[in-house]
C-alpha cells in the first residue's frame, strides 16, 4: 500500500519498475581490476542488470571523466596527488578519455538502451542533467551498484535521498578496493539509505 500516493511502505513497492532506475557506478577496467572480490561482484551485478533489463528497468551508467586540467578543481588534483603519491599534479592521468582503463568492464557493459553519463564528481547529481532526467521519467527509486562503496555509490545514494529519491544501495553489487572500508561505508549506509541484497530486489521484482 502506498500512504496518499507518496510514501512507500516495503521494498517491492519501492523498487517497483514503474518508477525505479539502476546505477551502474564506475564499472571501469581500472576500478574493477583492484576490487577484492571481483568474481563475486561481477556475477552478482551481471545477473541484477539481466533482471533489471527483463523488468524494464532504465540503467544508466556513469564513467569517471576527468575535466581538462586548467579546469579541474585545485582540492580535486590535490587528493588525487596524495591518493597516487604523485608530486606533479600535471602529471595525473588516472581515467583518461579514452584509454583502456576507462572503458566500462566488459561482462557489465552497456546494451542498447541504457544511458551513459560521464561525470568528474563521486555525487551523479552535480555536474550532470541525471536529476532532472529522473524528474521527466518519474523515478522515485535510484538503486544503486558499482565502485567504490565508500566513495560514490555512498555519496551519491546520500545525495538522492537529499533530493526526495528513496536511494537503494545493493549490498553485493557494490564494492571497493578495500574490504573494510567497504565493510565500514555498508554498516554507516545502513543508518542512513535502504541497503539490500540482489536476492532481495530481484524477488521483489517477480
Amino acid at each position: 500500500m502506498v500512504i496518499e500516493g507518496r510514501v512507500y511502505e516495503n521494498l517491492k513497492e519501492i523498487v517497483d519498475p514503474k518508477h525505479s532506475v539502476l546505477v551502474v557506478w564506475d564499472v571501469q577496467n581500472a576500478l574493477v581490476n583492484g576490487i577484492f572480490n571481483k568474481d563475486h561482484f561481477i556475477g552478482s551485478l551481471k545477473k541484477l542488470l539481466s533482471e533489471a533489463r527483463s523488468h524494464k528497468v532504465p540503467v544508466i551508467y556513469t564513467k569517471i571523466t576527468p575535466l581538462p586540467f586548467e579546469f579541474e578543481s585545485g582540492y580535486r588534483l590535490y587528493s588525487s596527488m596524495k591518493r597516487y603519491g604523485i608530486s606533479d599534479p600535471k602529471k595525473i592521468s588516472f581515467m583518461k578519455p579514452g584509454s583502456p582503463e576507462a572503458e566500462i568492464y566488459a561482462e557489465v557493459a552497456p546494451v542498447e538502451g541504457d544511458t551513459v553519463i560521464n561525470k568528474n564528481t563521486a555525487d551523479i547529481f552535480v555536474g550532470t542533467n541525471v536529476e532532472l532526467m529522473l524528474h521527466n521519467a518519474r523515478i522515485d527509486t535510484v538503486i544503486f551498484t558499482g565502485i567504490a562503496t565508500e566513495f560514490g555509490v555512498e555519496s551519491s545514494a546520500r545525495s538522492a535521498g537529499n533530493r526526495g529519491f528513496y536511494p537503494v544501495v545493493v549490498e553485493d553489487c557494490v564494492s571497493s578496493s578495500s574490504e573494510e572500508m567497504h565493510s565500514a561505508a555498508l554498516k554507516v549506509m545502513r543508518t542512513q539509505v535502504i541497503v539490500a541484497k540482489s536476492d532481495e530486489i530481484i524477488q521483489a521484482w517477480k
